[in-house]
């Protein structure tokens, strides 16, 4: 397990695979700023670690530049036009499967996020390197086999009752017709070229080139409701975050339809449960960050949509009064009961900072592992199930609608902490993503835990995430079960999990000192790395 938090002056980059690291880090090492850095590790990841994350999904970005406000990318696809709830009614169909063609109802919107953000980095950070740099790693790896991890096969294998027979799937996923053992090399071909295309011809070819007629044609051929139109018609968007002021500082989350306001709500509300009058991961430390995580929930289950259709500014979801009021109303004595949260996500975040300060906390996700399973024959593409989080109920905040963005649980975190430091940090996992966010935050900031024991130390999950269908309270077997016992006894229906069990997520984090030290940790859940130079 990593036990040391990873420093250095020029450059850090934190992912859930070590080869992101590294394509992030050979990016700067060239003189590349932590924009095109980010660019680099999210192509080289997409093909990595192809159950966790890829092309055919979405992804957000977090970008500070010091001094300058704190900006983000939405590159979330919306609903095809044709994907209403009378098209799935004329299917027979009362609710959205979360697998096949008709999952696959909404705009893959990572590509045109890596395309903005190029654009950003040359405008504001003098970035000069060229799209075919700073995807040559990832398409090295497609075509000439990349090992791999024990990850991959044990989702693989999970999931493969539910997917194998996908369109595509297995022609993409098990070469040879068998799951790729850990330590094999495994080559993707059609992904190669895909992004060597988008390598030559620039990002914008997805959508409205020779790979958006192929992506189209084959979309219309599975029974995917996408059409060339709604791929001509997207465009990734700069948008301004939402804030917390905490007492630590101010922290940053991406807006809706993303879930980034409940990690800012569950910092918020705890900063007001007296957190440093009861010592770091004791009962009474993960009853008030659990309780705090319900309160956030509840905000975000009743206002959080694509912000077209919120009835509320979510910036004032946030505000100091509003966080006093969802405080007043936890017992600090007793767990409140839980209601049934949202589907299981899967997903990568990572984080990148250059030796000039600038810093990037960035999610990419397919949504369910391995997405909407169907793999696009033409350019070998897996496409995303994030539309399967619509409601076919005309009554339902998440409602399908034509055009509309659907519900997010993505949300990469910042924070401006007020003794100068900038930290960006964040996980997959779901309903997990806000905690574990929480968590982290917590143990380095409020109590001063080093920042790779922040992220190794034992972890709680309320709810459902990556892989999982039940809605307890999980925490890993290294919490003492005394602390099991007093959690019970408070009322929390405690499930017991594994040391370090990935249901848990992969976390990662940076922070810069004002002194130009960098600090790193990664997951010792995942295969990543903390790497700086």
């Amino acid at each position: 397990m990593a036990i040391q938090t990873s420093r250095a002056t020029r450059g850090m980059a934190t992912a859930p695979h070590s080869l992101a690291s590294e394509s992030a880090i050979a990016v700067m090492r060239e003189g590349g700023n932590a924009v095109e850095a980010m660019i680099a590790a999210a192509a080289t990841i997409s093909v990595v670690y192809p159950h966790m994350n890829g092309i055919g999904g979405d992804a957000f970005w977090l970008v500070h530049e010091p001094g300058k406000p704190v900006t983000t990318i939405d590159a979330c696809g919306p609903a095809a036009m044709a994907a209403s709830r009378d098209w799935y009614a004329a299917r027979g169909v009362q609710s959205i499967p979360f697998r096949g063609p008709i999952a696959a109802n909404t705009v893959a919107g990572t590509i045109a996020g890596w395309g903005l953000a190029q654009q950003l980095s040359a405008q504001r950070f003098g970035g000069r390197l060229p799209l075919s740099r700073l995807l040559a790693d990832a398409i090295h790896y497609a075509a000439h086999g990349h090992a791999v991890t024990h990850s991959y096969t044990n989702t693989t294998r999970t999931k493969l009752a539910e997917i194998r027979d996908q369109p595509g799937f297995a022609s993409r996923f098990m070469p040879g017709g068998e799951i790729p053992q850990p330590g094999t090399l495994m080559v993707q071909s059609k992904i190669a070229a895909t992004l060597s295309r988008i390598a030559q011809a620039g990002t914008d070819d997805f959508y409205r080139g020779e790979l958006a007629a192929s992506i189209a044609a084959d979309l219309k051929a599975l029974g995917s409701p996408v059409a060339a139109t709604d791929l001509a018609a997207y465009r990734a968007t700069e948008r301004p975050p939402v804030h917390l002021a905490h007492s630590r500082g101010t922290l940053y989350n991406m807006a809706p339809p993303t879930q980034g306001m409940v990690s800012l709500a569950i910092l918020g509300i705890a900063d007001r449960l007296g957190l440093e009058t009861v010592p770091a991961d004791s009962a009474d430390y993960l009853h008030r960050m659990v309780e705090a995580t319900k309160q956030a929930f509840f905000m975000r289950d009743r206002h959080v949509t694509d912000p077209k259709y919120m009835t509320v500014d979510p910036q004032s979801l946030l505000t100091p009064d509003e966080m006093d009021r969802r405080a007043s109303r936890i017992d600090l004595a007793r767990a409140l009961p839980w209601p049934a949260p949202q589907p299981p996500a899967d997903t990568v975040w990572m984080g990148v900072i250059d030796g000039s300060g600038r810093a990037v906390s960035f999610i990419q996700s397919i949504y369910h592992e391995f997405g909407s399973g169907i793999v696009l024959d033409g350019t070998g593409i897996n496409w995303q199930n994030r539309g399967a989080s619509f409601s076919l109920d005309p009554s339902a905040l998440n409602t399908l609608e034509p055009g509309r963005k659907p519900f997010h649980t993505l949300n990469p975190a910042m924070a401006h902490l007020s003794d100068g430091r900038v930290m960006v940090y964040g996980t997959m996992g779901g309903e997990g993503q806000p905690q574990t966010q929480a968590a982290v935050f917590t143990r380095h900031v409020v109590y001063g835990q080093d920042l790779q024991a922040a992220i190794s130390a034992p972890r709680w999950l309320l709810g459902r995430t990556w892989g999982q269908a039940t809605q307890s309270l999980k925490v890993e077997s290294r919490f003492d079960p005394a602390l099991v016992d007093a959690l019970r006894a408070m009322g929390h229906e405690v499930e017991v999990y594994g040391a370090f069990d990935e249901t848990m997520g992969h976390a990662g984090a940076i922070v810069a000192h004002p002194g130009g030290v960098l600090e790193g940790a990664s997951d010792p859940r995942s295969d990543g790395a903390a790497i700086g130079w």
